[in-house]
């Protein structure tokens, strides 16, 4: 099928559409309705008849977008209608639940009166928090924007004009870093005089260009002083210039800014203009000239940016409108003014700037995604970009005045890490932990370019002071390439003979009467990172180690248990998944470790894997799996599970355990208390021991795929100091996270000692 049918079939099928609407509370018994409804539903219509801010504090608005349209400007099919407008507005609603969290009513209404428009949004206003005005006609858009901001005292937003000149103005800011020009000196031309040029030109001047500087051109020429046949709106950016078209108007500029019809720019116009000229052609779905043509025009840097996602730089919306309204909506702001647009518009410009995740990059084909003239806009699925841009918006609001309510910085950006999921709520409170005290944690494969992007964001967000093991003059060109500036710590065993000596002589009398030489010690020693970096923490050179990135984790973890061993308390390490669902945490073991635990090995791995818990503000309530329930089945197999429980009640732990049970018991409440009333566990298990390897494997990589589980992990615990092995080929994401565990990990060492 082509994809106009593939389109069809997407929104035709069960349910039509791409909304729906889902109940937030319970509703599952008589008391839960009559809370929701009458009579209870009378309290908060009491409170809010007090106090219309209580409004916020009962009900959705807080979190509720009304999008808006009258359907006489849809993308490129123009005035269609309100009707015909409806699955637009529908797919506005996704991107905002999709990338913000934000919930939305889609409103058409069939109004070609501007006036009318506006009363009718306007008498709306007590069920949003915000309202955005989508595909209107100019100048209509601009008279109903500007009345509905006088009228109504919540953020009313035009995202066809404003979202373009907000995330073309971030591009701006970063292409003119890179081709050394000034904002102020720039001459920039605009093809194209509608709502989205306009507001784009008005953008870039709040932004510091020079307004005699912007030159607009629409389908009669160049709006001159001269000319009569020009609207108010226009008339803003006429110039005392003398007439031309666009080709003249092109000669020596230094921007070009494309929001007409495609094909409309040609090689020689520009080969007309300054020296690394910057064009953004954005035109949809075809730009007014190709990226290809325009980059083989000159022998010089362009600096190009289109609508496409098929080309770098694109220039998308939805880098805007969903922060800009979540970090409006969170201060309660009364309007979304200038001030806020250019704190959105600074916050994407600076995070094109830093390290782009493995995730992000995978999104988009694996290619290279670094600050540059291909790089100037970070990409729509970019999940920092909700945490740069909506606390940027926020206190922009809270400065200018804009905000009903405040804010606190750190406080704000976990919440918004929730919106996104339990497990970065869960990677938060640990990664709080590790800055209080970071620690030194050595990474074994450090000239792996992973470990280094890693090292760097550890030192960036103030987590862990890395140790970068490996050889110095590659780390030293892969940051280099990388355009990374920080000077880490390395330890290069060819580079530093002395303090390779000393751990080959301190490996040498750990393991001598293990069947290690002295000459053997050596060689493992600089040869085989594991063994150094095992030494080093041994030692007390570093506080942790993270190593498995380009190893088999068998042959990962054999050098710390051989160097460091279990803790005084542990005869036996295993390994932890974290897995983290929309609403709720469970931690697995073991997961990679043990292959055939017998009871107490099962009592000992539950003991750690329940204080792990705790580290993430967790209380454990553990479950032994079984095929069984209770001694439903009695064998072997499921007396050790329930030998380990008794072992557990002997030792006095100090957490709910309990079982034999099987796996559904565990986790669902009316089966454990509905059925099995006797259990120790008063709430479903959040910390799941399997009993053998083989099921712990098999059972986590089910919940995480078919369960839709984010997983962290595996972290290991019973080591006598902190020890993680990354699953080959992890994301730097994926190491930074082990390593803030592993630096609580060493904090909680030191509290110990």
């Amino acid at each position: 099928m082509g994809l106009d049918e593939d389109a069809l079939e997407y929104h035709e099928r069960d349910p039509p559409g791409k909304l729906a609407i889902r109940t937030t509370k319970p509703t599952n018994t008589q008391r839960d309705l009559s809370l929701a409804y009458s009579p209870g539903v009378a309290a908060p219509c009491r409170a809010i008849d007090d106090d219309p801010e209580n409004a916020f504090r009962y009900t959705s608005k807080g979190n509720l977008v009304g999008v808006v349209s009258n359907g006489s400007a849809v993308l490129g099919l123009g005035d269609i209608g309100a009707q015909a407008g409806k699955p637009v507005m529908e797919g506005k609603g996704v991107l905002f639940k999709r990338f913000a969290d934000i919930d939305v009513f889609d409103v058409e209404l069939d109004l070609d009166d501007p006036d009318a428009f506006v009363e009718a949004v306007a008498a709306m206003e007590p069920t949003f928090g915000g309202i955005n005005i989508e595909d209107v006609a100019a100048p209509d858009c601009f008279v109903i924007e500007e009345a509905l901001r006088e009228r109504t005292n919540v953020p009313v937003f035009h995202d066809d004009q404003h979202g373009t000149a907000i995330i073309s103005g971030a591009a701006l800011l970063n292409a003119a870093d890179v081709a050394d020009k000034d904002l102020a000196d720039l001459e920039v031309v605009f093809s194209g005089a509608g709502a989205s040029a306009i507001a784009t030109a008005r953008f870039y001047v709040s932004l510091g260009v020079d307004a005699d500087n912007v030159t607009m051109v629409d389908s009669s020429g160049i709006i001159t002083t001269d000319r009569g046949d020009v609207n108010e709106y226009k008339r803003e950016f006429a110039r005392d210039v003398p007439g031309g078209d666009l080709a003249d108007a092109m000669a020596g500029a230094d921007v070009f800014v494309g929001l007409s019809v495609a094909g409309i720019v040609s090689p020689e116009m520009v080969q007309s203009m300054a020296d690394d000229p910057i064009i953004f052609a954005m035109a949809n779905p075809d730009p007014e000239i190709g990226y290809e043509a325009a980059k083989e025009a000159r022998d010089d840097t362009v600096i190009m940016a289109t609508g496409r996602s098929d080309y770098p730089n694109q220039v998308n919306n939805v880098l805007g409108f969903p922060f800009i309204f979540r970090g409006a909506l969170d201060v309660r702001a009364t309007d979304i003014n200038e001030e806020m647009k250019v704190a959105a518009a600074e916050a994407l410009a600076d995070l094109a700037r830093e390290d782009v995740p493995d995730a992000v990059v995978r999104a988009y084909g694996d290619q290279p995604l670094q600050f540059g003239p291909e790089y100037i806009i970070p990409k729509p699925l970019d999940p920092r970009v909700l945490f740069e841009v909506a606390p940027a918006v926020a206190e922009a609001a809270m400065e200018s005045g804009a905000a009903r309510t405040d804010v606190e910085a750190e406080a704000y950006r976990e919440r918004l890490e929730a919106r996104l999921g339990k497990s970065r709520e869960m990677m938060r409170i640990v990664i709080n932990k590790a800055r209080s005290d970071p620690k030194r944690v050595a990474l074994a494969e450090g000239d792996d370019e992973k470990m280094i992007r890693a090292a760097y964001q550890l030192v960036e967000e103030g987590i862990a002071d890395p140790v970068l093991i490996g050889d110095g003059e590659t780390i030293a060109a892969t940051l280099d390439d990388l355009g990374l500036d920080f000077d880490p710590d390395v330890v290069d065993p060819d580079a530093d003979t002395g303090r390779y000596e000393r751990y080959a002589d301190r490996l040498y009398e750990l393991r001598k009467r293990r069947g290690v030489t002295r000459s053997e010690a050596g060689d493992l020693v600089r040869r085989d990172p594991n063994y150094l970096g095992s030494v080093m923490v041994e030692a007390g050179d570093a506080d942790a180690l993270l190593t498995g990135l380009t190893h088999h984790y068998p042959s990962a973890l054999r050098p710390p248990l051989q160097v460091i061993g279990t803790a005084p308390d542990a005869d036996y390490a295993a390994g932890v998944y974290m897995l983290a669902f929309k609403n709720r945490v469970v931690f697995c073991a073991d997961c990679t470790v043990n292959l055939d635990p017998d009871a107490e090995m099962l009592a000992e791995v539950t003991r750690h894997s329940a204080a792990l818990a705790r580290r993430f503000n967790v209380e454990p309530r553990a479950a032994m799996l079984s095929y069984s329930n209770f001694g439903s089945v009695s064998n072997e197999a499921t007396r050790k599970p329930r030998d380990a429980v008794e072992l557990l009640h002997e030792q006095g732990v100090d957490f709910p355990v309990d079982g034999e049970m099987q796996a559904d018991t565990a986790v669902v409440e009316d089966i454990l208390r509905g059925t099995y009333e006797f259990s120790e566990l008063d709430e479903p298990a959040n910390l799941l021991v399997f009993p053998n390897l083989e099921s712990g494997n098999i059972g986590y990589k089910l919940l995480q795929r078919l369960g839709g589980a984010d997983a962290i992990g595996p972290m290991l615990v019973g080591m006598d100091k902190p020890v993680h092995v990354l699953q080959r080929g992890d994301d730097v994401q994926d190491i930074v996270n082990l390593a803030a565990v592993a630096v609580v990990d060493a904090q909680e060492g030191d509290e110990r000692a």
